[in-house]
């Protein structure tokens, strides 16, 4: 009787055992890959600049501190997300990108070396096929170009090659961007879920078409623009979450990019 007894206990005590810790989803170290906004955040020369009207801020008469502010500024300024409507018409706004198209693994391709002497460097399939020989396919991935020009702001002159404001600096924009063949390569022979970037653009400064943006907008391929920190991500491992102000009928919006970097 005594050992039914000492055995019921036993069991009794591993039902009631609280349960263990549940697995976490969302493992790696946090790299944020956003600018803040700002008076001083980059945008295109002929956008409106990111503005923050201060409402209140101070004691109220009934005693408790209170703060708010409004905001405005251009969709496509400081880290923002290009929707594909913004050069496919038809394609989806802001609100209509499903989410499984903004998270997921990272593909990192480092062409900070070409950058750094070349401004007008446009990344080529060869890079990109470089790339696969030592990581693996991009299919299914979110590829991530590293320029490394993030690092240059908020010099605009720097980042964007003038810090000139109005239509006329736009002719005298120079950094890196995808060249419209390595973009065709992708559609045809790649699935990709986005492709981001840390220039202004995905398109070269020098483009006049915007062939680039027009190729993968036209496949509901969205663009990351001006992320930041690339350089902290490893080239293939980590998972981006990409997720921008929810804004119905948006050709883009600010964007918080976040990578989850695996322990090496």
């Amino acid at each position: 009787m005594r050992v039914v007894f000492i055995l019921t206990l036993a069991a009794t005590a591993a039902c009631a055992a609280p349960p263990g810790p549940a697995p976490n989803a969302l493992s790696g170290t946090p790299v944020d890959l956003s600018h803040e906004y700002s008076d001083q955040a980059i945008f295109w020369p002929t956008a409106e600049t990111f503005r923050l009207e201060k409402v209140a801020d101070g004691v109220t008469p009934q005693g408790y501190y209170y703060a708010a502010n409004n905001f405005a500024g251009a969709e496509h300024g400081g880290t923002h997300i290009d929707a594909p409507v913004h050069f496919a018409q038809g394609r989806w706004s802001v609100e209509q990108i499903p989410l499984e198209q903004l998270i997921g693994q990272a593909s990192v391709i480092d062409v900070s070396a070409a950058s750094a002497t070349q401004p007008d460097y446009q990344v080529t399939v060869a890079d990109l096929t470089a790339w696969e020989q030592t990581h693996g396919s991009l299919n299914d991935t979110i590829v991530l170009i590293r320029t490394d020009y993030s690092k240059r702001w908020p010099d605009a002159a720097r980042y964007l090659g003038t810090a000139e404001r109005g239509e006329a600096a736009v002719p005298k924009l120079h950094f890196p961007g995808v060249h419209p063949d390595t973009a065709k390569w992708l559609v045809a022979n790649r699935r990709v879920k986005a492709l981001g970037i840390d220039t202004a653009s995905i398109d070269y400064g020098q483009s006049t078409q915007y062939e680039t943006h027009r190729i993968l907008y036209e496949r509901n391929i969205p663009g990351l623009e001006n992320l930041a920190n690339l350089d902290r991500v490893p080239a293939r491992g980590a998972t981006l979450i990409a997720l921008p102000m929810k804004i119905k009928g948006g050709s883009g919006a600010p964007l918080r990019a976040v990578a989850l970097v695996p322990a090496s």
